[in-house]
């Protein structure tokens, strides 16, 4: 069989994959803390024919000869950029101007939170900050949940984090600050969904993951701005760019077989 009719097969599947991560940014263009995503390609291993030799007294050096066996997914990277900022003017939606990321976890869980970048929180019946979906808020001590006091009238969250929440009994409650982190590596988190990344052991910190508080000059986590969402990263005239060359490169691969099919047929026909 023809070496071509595998290269073909194989540069398919990787736009395939492309155009697969192309669909997915496109579908989150409205997402809130949303990274997008983009497929790197790498050759497969090469077949050498004829190695290369070293220059002698007679000759001089030649070239190896070998021909390539294809294209694989060499990785599909999270690109963490910062999206543009939505002003909302609702106090409980929050983004982060700078690297960090907001912690939350499940109730009673006592395991490593996720981390997000969308700060779309609510107030629960318990008074509790929750995200969208009822995950808790942790805060920048110990990684405990949110949870405002029993006589709040109003509240306001400063750019460290800082709730500072107005009792009805005309005091100051300011010891509650919302939790964020730093990792390492931000391309090293998983995706699990729901706009949640989970730490890894190429994140850093051998997958733990640490309470800080916001606004930080020594470990840059950013400032906190309460009244605005932080939306997705994906840039639509670079993901159609990128959508056209995936689709002509699968094409020009499937050419490639039908190419390679017909030779075939050409050997085959050589025995009447």
């Amino acid at each position: 069989m023809l070496r071509s009719m595998y290269s073909g097969v194989s540069g398919m599947k990787g736009f395939q994959t492309k155009l697969d991560v192309i669909g997915n940014n496109i579908a989150n263009v409205n997402t809130t803390g949303f990274k997008s995503s983009r497929v790197m390609f790498k050759d497969i291993l090469s077949q050498t024919s004829k190695g290369a030799s070293a220059p002698g007294d007679a000759t001089g050096g030649t070239n190896a000869k070998q021909v390539g066996l294809g294209s694989t997914v060499g990785s599909i990277d999270t690109l963490h950029l910062p999206g543009s900022a939505m002003t909302t003017n609702n106090p409980t939606d929050l983004r982060i101007n700078g690297d960090g990321f907001f912690l939350v976890k499940m109730t009673g869980d006592q395991d490593v939170p996720y981390l997000t970048r969308a700060g779309d929180f609510h107030v629960d019946a318990n008074r509790q900050l929750v995200t969208s979906d009822g995950l808790l808020v942790a805060d920048s001590s110990g990684g405990a949940p949110i949870q405002l006091n029993s006589s709040t009238t109003s509240f306001s969250i400063s750019p460290d984090g800082t709730i500072v929440q107005q009792l009805s009994d005309g005091t100051v409650d300011n010891q509650t600050k919302i939790g964020v982190t730093k990792v390492i590596n931000p391309e090293g988190l998983e995706k699990i969904g729901g706009s949640l990344y989970r730490a890894t052991v190429n994140s850093g910190e051998e997958g733990a993951v640490t309470p800080m508080e916001a606004n930080s000059t020594e470990n840059g986590t950013g400032a906190i701005v309460a009244g605005q969402l932080e939306m997705s990263n994906v840039d639509l005239t670079g993901e159609f760019t990128e959508m056209i060359v995936a689709q002509r490169g699968f094409q020009a691969n499937s050419r490639i077989i039908t190419t390679s099919d017909e030779v075939l047929q050409e050997v085959v026909n050589l025995k009447r």
